[in-house]
């Protein structure tokens, strides 16, 4: 940064008079500043004449006669007189004037043409603070215009870390109110504020008569929205769409899509919106206008409500620009304001899936409808726990209501009603079961005895098979992971101490008369018990429940494994909350929790434990209905002498001979001489006891409650789930107007043990290829917790050559190891001064 010091004079002076031939420069101190100082510069190749305002005839005369080889420095104390009374006017033409005055320093300094000179002079209050002055010199602008000067000193005012309009503009919007905002009120102090909206005009194509940043905003939606309308604007709003409409939807992408500012932009949007009465606008207009627009989050309500009412007129094939209602969800869930209307878009899309099977019709035969189920059936069942999984985090649930009930009846009478009754008329009538299904009492032999390896046997309470599915998926998502899923049928009844004794090892399995449950004769209610069971026949094998080793340290998991042949961990989530009176609603949330957990233990298992096989199960699955029973749903028992009543199904030395109930003999569920019953509701019905909990239930005999699901799950040896640290771009920028220019990066997250640093190679590139700026390969390795220290520079310097501005050029980002491209950021190249400015000079 420049002052005004002797030294700095004399090396300039001295730089004016190297050289060949005689030279001449003249020194107007309008100030006399320097008065004092002139004979101390120390001219190495010229000398100095002082010049009075009665001498100039004689200087002339000196210079022009008397003394025509040496090179003179003419410092004149006063102010260059009018052309009309300045004898040495003809003199001044062949020879240099010298300035020393600040604007003039600052010229020199940074290296701005002298054209630009009174430029500078004007916007000189600026410069007289140091900090200003600095932030004006830290922004590197590399080529200097009337326009790049007075955007470098905007950015300086608002403090952006480039010389960029956008950028002014963007921290005007987001960094303080619109209406006596702090930016344009510096930008007024400076002289700036003129410059600022004519600026705004060449660069947005905004116009006003009085301009304002209320108006301004309302211009860039409205010019925005407009390029994706299908249809005119609304007539009230055409007198704010800006004509320069390419650089404004750049501007708002940008400004929408970054990380730093979408919540700005959310409440700028809330705020358009109001002052626009779009909400009115929108009500009075076709829905299809506004299919691909995603400026305003109105947009987006008006979307699902029409949705809705497409879906409670039960329209299968509502489609809105070609999209069906659960593409359509899909499409604007990936929009700006998807992420804020996550829950509605689930939740209809759900509601979708679900009114397109309200004609389901059951197949015919056990094997059939297992294999249907299977093959697909299974998605109703997980669509509807989907459906109130986001409708439970809905804020204002009460619109949806009518939909939730055309649901809850969809599922309830249309689905489980009809699959549940085929089932049973199926399973009554198929001699063998396992013919169709592999059996959970023969779990152990079938997927555990004889491995090589060291197994560990996940047994989460009342995971059923949909929910088995969505753990399959989750798994399959990690590519260091290898898994299949499998189905087997449960056991009947199909309560938590009958699967779970299954599970384990036995020759014999049966219940007692007293209700316990025996394996080879031995109880197994409890954890000890079980291990005491699977130890008879794998020595070197324990029994553990989840919530055990959830929290234990590295080494104290690594203990639990070590020596180990087969684990059984035994976790319960869904169970927990589903058996409560109180919690059951809540059922679906443990769901997604108990996927969660089980994937997480997997994974760390996996890397502190050298563990890596593993199989994850049920001991029974569930049928959930949101509405309460009626009374016509429940099953009025005439005597309650049976060994054991549950809302699913009773054990009894006789069958239960009663309407909508069937029976089987629990020999041929065991495997064994057993003379005694299962009785169950063939429909989703229950039997009527006394006592809470009724929409959570488990026992009986449906596709829900026995197809269970056997994932085998092969994690790789060694293996560490990481991910590489990411970079995106902060710097609003749409075009690129200078030779150099100096963009803002972020790391997104702190380099961790799950986030490894990366190499990047990172360039502006033409769309075919070439590359036309320098390459920085940056190491994204920052671990600062603060996401403002991950903010980093980089200072592109471009090819001095012709740029054509129809073409997209690109701001690229590559990942050196791999060789895959992570960022691309489309620019436009406007370098006026590129080339010598054409002219091959």
């Amino acid at each position: 940064m420049p002052e005004l010091n002797l030294k700095q004079i004399t090396d300039k002076l001295n730089a004016e008079f190297t050289g060949e031939g005689r030279k001449l420069v003249f020194w107007y101190d309008d100030q006399v500043e320097f008065a004092e100082d002139i004979d101390s510069l120390g001219l190495t190749h010229a000398k100095v004449l002082r010049l009075e305002p009665d001498n100039q005839f004689y200087t002339k005369y000196f210079l022009e006669r008397l003394d025509r080889k040496t090179s003179y420095l003419i410092y004149a104390p006063f102010s260059k007189p009018p052309v009309r009374d300045n004898h040495l006017e003809d003199t001044l033409l062949y020879s240099k004037r010298f300035f020393a005055d600040r604007a003039s320093l600052l010229l020199v300094d940074l290296g701005i043409d002298p054209v630009h000179r009174d430029l500078i002079q004007k916007y000189i209050k600026f410069f007289a603070a140091k900090e200003r002055a600095q932030r004006f010199y830290d922004l590197e602008i590399g080529q200097f215009t009337a326009e790049n000067i007075e955007i470098g000193l905007m950015s300086s005012l608002c403090k952006t870390r480039t010389a960029s309009f956008d950028e002014v503009v963007r921290s005007m919007l987001t960094g303080d109110a619109l209406e006596n905002n702090k930016f344009l009120a510096e930008l007024a102090k400076y002289d700036l504020t003129q410059a600022f909206w004519r600026i705004g005009s060449e660069q947005f194509g905004y116009a006003d008569s009085q301009p304002t940043l209320e108006k301004l905003t309302i211009s860039l939606f409205v010019t925005y929205t407009e390029k994706f309308l299908h249809g005119d604007l609304p007539s009230a709003w055409k007198r704010f769409s800006a004509v320069k409409s390419g650089n404004v939807i750049a501007f708002v992408d940008s400004l929408m899509n970054n990380v730093l500012y979408r919540d700005k932009y959310d409440e700028l949007a809330a705020f358009v919106a109001n002052l626009l009465n779009l909400h009115g606008v929108i009500e009075k207009t076709s829905v299809e206008v506004w299919a691909d627009c995603d400026s305003f989050g109105e947009i987006d309500q008006h979307i699902i409500r029409w949705m809705t009412e497409r879906l409670l007129q039960e329209d299968r094939t509502a489609s809105l620009g070609g999209a069906s209602i659960s593409a359509l969800c899909q499409l604007r869930r990936k929009k700006h304001f998807g992420p804020c209307c996550q829950a509605e878009y689930l939740m209809l899309e759900n509601a979708h899936a679900l009114i397109l099977a309200a004609a389901y019709k059951c197949y015919e035969g056990f094997g059939k409808i297992a294999e249907r189920y299977l093959a697909g059936d299974y998605q109703l069942d997980s669509q509807y726990r989907a459906f109130y999984y986001h409708y439970d985090r809905l804020a204002e649930p009460a619109a949806f209501e009518k939909l939730r009930d055309l649901v809850e009846n969809i599922y309830t009478n249309e689905y489980l009603g009809k699959v549940i009754a085929g089932w049973n008329a199926g399973l009554l009538k198929e001699g063998d079961w396992a013919a169709v299904l592999p059996l959970q009492r023969r779990f152990y032999d079938q997927f555990v005895r004889g491995g090589k390896d060291r197994v560990v046997v996940i047994i989460s309470d009342a995971l059923r098979y949909e929910v088995g599915q969505a753990l399959f998926a989750a798994l399959q998502d990690d590519a260091k992971c290898s898994v299949t899923l499998r189905a087997m049928l449960g056991v009947l009844p199909s309560y938590t101490q009958l699967g779970m004794a299954a599970l384990l090892p036995h020759n014999t399995l049966g219940i007692d008369a007293d209700g316990k449950v025996l394996i080879d004769g031995q109880s197994c209610d409890d954890l000890k018990q079980r291990e005491a069971v699977l130890r008879q026949t794998v020595p070197n094998s324990r029994c553990i429940q989840f919530d055990e080793i959830k929290s234990m340290k590295k080494v104290e998991l690594r203990e639990v494994f070590t020596g180990m042949d087969v684990v059984y961990i035994y976790h319960n989530q869904i169970d927990a909350r589903g058996d409560k009176p109180n919690t059951e609603n809540e059922v679906f949330n443990a769901c997604a929790e108990a996927v969660e957990e089980i994937f997480q233990l997997i994974k760390r298992v996996s890397v502190n434990a050298n563990t890596h096989h593993f199989l994850v199960t049920a001991d029974h699955g569930f049928i959930y209905k949101r509405d309460k029973l009626q009374e016509s749903d429940k099953i009025s028992l005439s005597t309650t002498k049976h060994m054991m009543v549950n809302r699913r199904f009773i054990l009894s030395d006789e069958p239960v001979q009663t309407d909508g109930i069937a029976a089987v003999e629990l020999g041929k569920v065991l495997g064994c001489e057993d003379r005694r019953s299962v009785s169950f509701p063939v429909g989703a019905n229950v039997f009527k006891l006394a006592g809470g909990g009724q929409n959570y239930v488990h026992g009986g005999s449906s596709p829900q409650e026995l197809i269970l699901p056997v994932l085998d799950v092969k994690m790789e040896k060694g293996h560490v789930e990481t991910r590489n640290a990411q970079v995106v771009l902060v710097s609003m920028i749409h075009k690129i107007a200078n030779l150099i220019a100096s963009l803002d990066f972020m790391q997104p997250e702190p380099v961790s043990d799950e986030i490894r640093a990366t190499s990047y190679r990172i360039f502006f590139a033409a769309d075919d290829g070439e590359k036309v700026s320098n390459e920085f390969i940056h190491m994204a390795d920052m671990r600062e917790l603060d996401p403002q220290k991950r903010i980093f520079r980089l200072r592109f310097n471009f090819k001095n050559r012709q740029y054509d501005k129809t073409k997209p050029y690109y701001l690229v980002a590559v990942d050196e190891k791999s060789n895959v491209e992570v960022l691309r950021h489309s620019v436009v190249m406007d370098i006026v001064f590129a080339n010598n400015f054409g002219f091959g000079v």
